[in-house]
């Protein structure tokens, strides 16, 4: 973006873990480096201040609404930041009082921290002061008090001390630290924005990291305020009213006046630069210097990300809301992935654990656990989920399949090799030794050829047709170290020499059948690999016709066919002593062996 002029925003933010939140009129956009280096965005909707309702927008009641809003909002807001993170896997004891006690262990933990953050708070800022300044009145001794603005000052400078302090000492933790920089990165992208510069993380870099509307001078503000608005209270009921607790109490009730008296002082200083205000701003701004700090390049990308997502949703109100992804339980992931692939009429059980199980390389009955799955592993998941929905082959989306114990790589190039053909393996291994020769007609991924090689040892040959099977099979026998050589040829037409075996697993589907078949393999799987021709014959006679010619004198040739087909095919082998139809494991003639 590119502006001729200085202008001011509504968008202010705040810093959270690893990130920033922006708020404008209509949106919010959190903004997370997670643990990969990648940059996460959560954005929600909220109520324009023009469509709260009027009470809700009268002065002074505005900055009570905005102070509650901000404290609730702001902490809901770093706690979803943290769980971008996740906590690494649940304890023993988490899961015991998850299971026994049907809780939720983060949110008890949420609760309690914002519990005790709260009491921390009293105790410091007001119990101390008060003590202190008590405990000033007693070495001074015989009688003396201090009168009621004397009393409130001392106290409140001593708030000031003790909030500076705090502020000092926690800046010198080092997470605390990086959420300064985090801090001083989303004022350096508001000022850019309001210097007219584009926004880029170069020009972000030259601007301020101190502003006038900063979290910081606000708080600077309530203690100062806070003295004024609680010295005048005191003095209209007598100093000698309240004391100890009760004095506490009061201040703690009073503080919705003094936040919503701060807001308006923060707004209206915020809106002018003149001179003879500064002096104001003075005591917030040296403060940010110490709750801010010069943050790195990739958390100014941050925050730009966060500020120019919540530009985008002010601008265009149909642009919708996104969550993160955050680290979720296994069981839940996989019951996510089950659902969708339901609604898309998927058989969903199977495959949903099959998709996690691959793909957090985990065993599949561990799927349903309460270890938790990252960001990044669940967007691959989702990934494979969202091309499986499509009804793209769940071992093209996956991108390798098992065979006979190897991976193989497999896409829309060739075929994925089933199950069933595991069996033709395993009746070729039984008539080998490392010195014999194989020869794989129609190889397609590789996988008949890899599985025989590095089974048996033996010398092996693979043809195919399509250049693009070839590669990929090629491919394969180089991620599984087999040494096979690759011919591309039309059948036999460039095959040489004669061989001691053939197998092949040939097309087989009628070419009537094919718009019949599965979408996921009509849609997908390459029809070379499919079509037989008009009866599903045309291989098996070119195999009849011309593999005895490619053996060797007592050489066996092995064959898959499709369902029904087997004594078909045994008439055709008229050239061989012996032709045997063998059953698969469902009782179906599924393979033909014939020895020369």
């Amino acid at each position: 973006m590119s502006k001729n002029k200085c202008t001011r925003t509504s968008i202010g933010g705040q810093a959270v873990m690893e990130g920033v939140m922006m708020r404008g009129k209509t949106a919010m956009a959190t903004a997370v480096r997670d643990g990969d280096g990648k940059i996460r965005l959560e954005t929600k909707r909220v109520t324009p201040v023009k469509k709260r309702n009027l009470f809700f927008r009268m002065p002074i009641i505005r900055g009570v609404y905005s102070f509650i809003q901000s404290m609730f909002g702001g902490i809901g807001t770093l706690m979803r930041s943290a769980e971008v993170f996740g906590e690494g896997e649940p304890s023993k004891f988490e899961k015991w009082l998850a299971e026994k006690l049907k809780i939720d262990v983060m949110g008890v933990v949420t609760t309690l921290s914002l519990i005790l953050g709260l009491g921390l708070a009293v105790l410091l800022f007001m119990f101390l002061p008060q003590l202190i300044r008590g405990g000033i009145e007693a070495l001074v001794g015989n009688g003396f008090a201090f009168d009621v603005w004397a009393k409130n000052f001392i106290e409140g400078g001593l708030k000031l001390l003790i909030f500076i302090g705090y502020i000092f000492l926690a800046s010198l933790i080092k997470d605390v630290k990086r959420t300064f920089m985090y801090h001083g990165a989303e004022h350096k992208t508001i000022a850019c924005y309001e210097a007219g510069l584009d926004l880029t993380v170069e020009n972000a870099k030259t601007c301020s990291r101190l502003h006038n509307r900063c979290g910081t001078t606000f708080m600077v503000f309530v203690m100062v305020i806070s003295i004024l608005v609680f010295a005048c209270f005191e003095s209209l009921i007598g100093k000698d009213a309240l004391d100890g607790i009760l004095r506490v109490l009061c201040k703690i009730a009073m503080l919705p006046i003094v936040a919503g008296l701060s807001y308006e002082l923060l707004q209206g200083l915020a809106k002018t630069d003149c001179f003879i205000v500064y002096p104001l701003k003075i005591p917030g701004l040296l403060l940010q210097k110490i709750t801010t700090r010069e943050p790195d390049d990739d958390m100014l990308e941050v925050a730009l990300k966060a500020f120019t997502t919540v530009m985008e949703m002010d601008e265009d109100l149909t642009i919708p809301e996104v969550e993160f992804e955050i680290p979720k339980k296994r069981k839940d992931v996989t019951q996510s992935v089950s659902v969708k692939l339901s609604d898309a009429g998927i058989c969903e059980r199977a495959e949903s654990e099959w998709i996690v199980s691959i793909t957090l390389g985990i065993k599949r009955d561990k799927v349903y656990t309460d270890d938790l799955v990252f960001p990044k592993d669940i967007e691959r998941i989702n990934t494979v989920v969202e091309q499986r929905i499509t009804g793209r082959p769940l071992w093209y989306c996956i991108g390798d399949t098992d065979f006979y114990g190897y991976t193989v790589k497999v896409d829309e190039r060739v075929l994925i090799p089933r199950p069933e053909t595991e069996l033709l393996v395993e009746n070729a291994l039984k008539e080998l030794t490392p010195e014999k020769t194989v020869l794989d007609m129609c190889t397609g991924s590789g996988a008949i050829a890899i599985a025989i090689q590095k089974s048996s040892g033996a010398f092996v040959t693979a043809v195919d047709v399509s250049q693009d099977a070839l590669d990929l099979a090629s491919e394969n026998a180089n991620l599984n170290d087999a040494k096979i050589d690759f011919i591309k040829s039309d059948m036999f037409t460039d095959v040489e020499g004669k061989f001691d075996l053939i197998v092949s697993n040939p097309p087989y589907i009628k070419s009537e059948d094919i718009l019949t078949l599965q979408k996921e393999v009509k849609d997908f799987e390459p029809t070379l690999a499919l079509d037989g021709g008009s009866d599903g014959y045309d291989f098996y006679r070119i195999i009849a016709a011309e593999s005895v010619k490619h053996l060797n004198e007592g050489g066996v040739l092995i064959m898959e066919c499709g369902i029904g087909q087997a004594q078909d095919i045994k008439e055709m082998l008229t050239g061989y002593k012996t032709v045997e139809v063998i059953k698969d494991y469902e009782n179906v003639e599924r393979i033909i062996k014939a020895v020369l």
